[in-house]
């Protein structure tokens, strides 16, 4: 994986104002690690590709993150702050494609959910049905007294079990951040999703890009293709200079 310029950054985010947000995950990957086909990107776990976008969001913006929360008790908006080094979970020494377990005479294999999982959930809005939607995906053998067993059999208990172990075992999936509110001392943990904080990132950045490409081509008449070729610091230079005019 390699860093992205600002050019490639713009059109990703051009092209992903339309798009589901699993799609704009892939297209950032995508144009990151050309030398990896997509579907083999849309195949990793998602504590696996949320590790690479927290990487390459680093190399984007730094490390350091900022962002904002409200306390679910008194409604006090508090800034966060805090590094990627904060939130990013050391992978298993060995790449894990299936896991088995066995739970109360249950022999179950599985494997972890995926991009293209999310994407097959994407459009049911009862989250029950596209949670089991997502278990039954994911599991690739289930048998109870060793006669197989379909999905829809299997008791609640068993699927928590399931859920559990995904967790457990791709931990960069579900990111929670301790939070304490100094206003009334309510303390919660609120899921931190890498790929929906990069993109509203991204679209912060993009606007900002455009209205600088906008004075200079404007000022200089240079085309944006140069202007995007420049430093972030000798763009600023630049717009220093027009609006000192």
């Amino acid at each position: 994986m390699r860093s992205l310029s600002a050019s490639e950054l713009l059109n990703v985010w051009e092209w992903g104002r339309t798009q589901p947000p699993w799609s704009r995950a892939l297209r950032l990957l995508a144009t990151a690690c050309p030398e990896t086909p997509i579907d083999v990107l849309g195949k990793l776990s998602i504590g696996q590709r949320d590790a690479l976008l927290l990487t390459l969001r680093e190399w984007s913006f730094g490390s350091k993150l900022v962002s904002l929360a409200v306390c679910p008790s008194c409604g006090e908006r508090l800034e966060l702050n805090f590094n990627v080094a904060d939130i990013r979970v050391a992978p298993p020494s060995e790449p894990v494609e299936m896991i088995s377990l066995s739970v109360a005479d249950y022999e179950i294999s599985f494997r972890l959910p995926n991009s293209l999982d999310l994407m097959a959930i994407a459009s049911h809005k009862h989250l029950a049905t596209a949670a089991d939607i997502l278990v039954e995906r994911c599991l690739v053998k289930v048998a109870h007294n060793d006669a197989d067993v379909l999905v829809n059999q299997l008791p609640p208990h068993i699927i928590d079990v399931v859920a559990e172990q995904m967790a457990q075992a791709d931990p960069q999936a579900e990111v929670q951040l301790a939070v304490s509110c100094p206003a009334c001392c309510h303390q919660w943990q609120p899921l931190f999703d890498i790929g929906s904080f990069f993109w509203i990132e991204i679209n912060a950045w993009a606007f900002r890009v455009l209205r600088e490409v906008h004075t200079l081509a404007t000022a200089y008449g240079w085309r944006e293709a140069d202007i995007l070729a420049m430093s972030p610091n000798r763009r600023q230079l630049y717009l220093e200079m027009v609006v000192s005019k």
